[in-house]
């Protein structure tokens, strides 16, 4: 049975049993409790040697009301998880980001909390990140059948074992409004995501965007790379031959085959929402965007960042 605090009728018992002369001990086994319990309260209710039931329920009252936990709620604490916020993170990245750099842990839950309750943020929710897929619009890219399947990727690849293996993919925003897109990159070991700007989706695009983003990385940074048929891939011999890699092709509508890269774009997606003219997109906007989302603790890499994980198995290579 766990222990309870002494009620208003036990303290009246107790005030008649002191008038009578009894002992602790006595009053203590009359009562149940432990006689140590019974010479606290005697003390702590006592005025001028004289105990008053009344009064001790009132100074008893009187402290419970002050002892309340103040709870983990600081104004320096909720300017670091505004910060946080501020920065795209996920209550639970900033949960466990916190947890393994040795700060003060605070529960996903309770960010959350704090944020519906207006305490973080203003209660503005859009800090939150959005969940759930959006519908894709009807492919109408032409395709070609020829190049490497996935099929004969090697399994180290499918795997994630070994660094230097890339899907790629191409993200555009707005139908109808310009042809203007990204080639998007993303490594799967590492999740690093790369994107950079191109005026169409046409082959020759994408192989000028594919050798600007690999002449910034070292030799062997780009193994394989996976990709789907759309036509502006079609350049695939080219890389292979000149970039020293091998190109894989993923299966028609199999787009889990291109997982982390599909994650990838819809995390891009947040920023740059459907209907929104890419080419009104600034390459300084577009390396904002990427810089957050590569700045992320990820939950698959022991919630350290894409680049924290990339800049590591860079120093490898060296």
């Amino acid at each position: 049975m766990g222990y309870t605090h002494l009620n208003i009728t036990e303290r009246s018992q107790l005030e008649i049993s002191l008038r009578l002369g009894w002992s602790d001990r006595e009053i203590g086994k009359e009562l149940g409790r432990h006689h140590s319990t019974i010479a606290r309260e005697r003390n702590r209710g006592s005025r001028s040697e004289t105990y008053a039931a009344e009064i001790a329920q009132a100074s008893y009252t009187e402290r419970r009301a002050s002892c309340k936990p103040k709870g983990r709620f600081t104004l320096e604490l909720a300017s670091e998880l505004e910060a946080n916020l501020q920065q795209t993170w996920s209550p639970e990245q900033i949960a466990e980001h916190r947890r393994i750099n040795g700060k003060s842990f605070v529960c996903f839950k309770t960010i959350y909390r704090w944020l519906y309750a207006g305490r973080l943020a203003a209660g503005e929710l859009n800090v939150l990140r959005h969940k759930g897929k959006r519908r894709k619009p009807m492919e109408t890219r032409g395709r070609f059948l020829i190049g490497k399947p996935i099929g004969h990727r090697p399994k180290e690849v499918r795997k994630r074992e070994s660094f230097g293996h890339w899907e790629l993919d191409t993200f555009v925003s707005s139908r109808g409004k310009s042809r203007a897109c990204a080639a998007t990159f993303i490594e799967r070991k590492t999740r690093m995501y790369l994107a950079l700007k191109m005026p169409d989706r046409t082959a020759h695009s994408m192989e000028i965007a594919f050798g600007v983003i690999a002449s910034q990385y070292p030799h062997k940074t780009f193994l394989t790379a996976t990709a789907d048929r759309g036509k502006e891939f079609a350049c695939y011999a080219a890389l292979e031959t000149f970039h020293g890699l091998d190109i894989y092709f993923a299966d028609p509508y199999s787009s889990w085959q291109r997982g982390s890269n599909e994650n990838g774009n819809g995390l891009l997606g947040e920023f740059f929402p459907k209907g929104y003219d890419f080419a009104q997109v600034t390459d300084e906007e577009l390396a904002h965007a990427i810089h957050l989302i590569n700045d992320r603790p990820r939950k698959c890499l022991g919630w350290k960042s894409a680049h924290e994980s990339f800049m590591e198995q860079l120093s490898h290579l060296a």
